[in-house]
């Protein structure tokens, strides 16, 4: 393998992982998870888009990580 496709493929990985969180993260509603049983049309759209909704909700409002420096720890 030449270093531009193990770079090619490190680029990919790197992608997938960031999709196969997400789906993982979107999974948390057991909604999205178990199987669906409402008939009703557009309603598995719909409680997707919820799930999706409710993941991003749960991204945008995480706390950050505290931010410190190294010159704390070296006293």
């Amino acid at each position: 393998m030449s270093a531009s496709d193990a770079w090619l493929n490190g680029m990919i990985s790197g992608a997938r992982v960031l999709v196969e969180n997400t789906i993982a993260g979107v999974k948390r509603c057991r909604i999205a998870k178990d199987v669906f049983r409402n008939t009703k049309p557009g309603f598995s759209d719909l409680a997707m888009e919820v799930a999706c909704a409710l993941h991003n909700l749960r991204m945008d409002c995480r706390h950050p990580l505290p931010e410190f420096s190294l010159g704390q720890f070296l006293v």
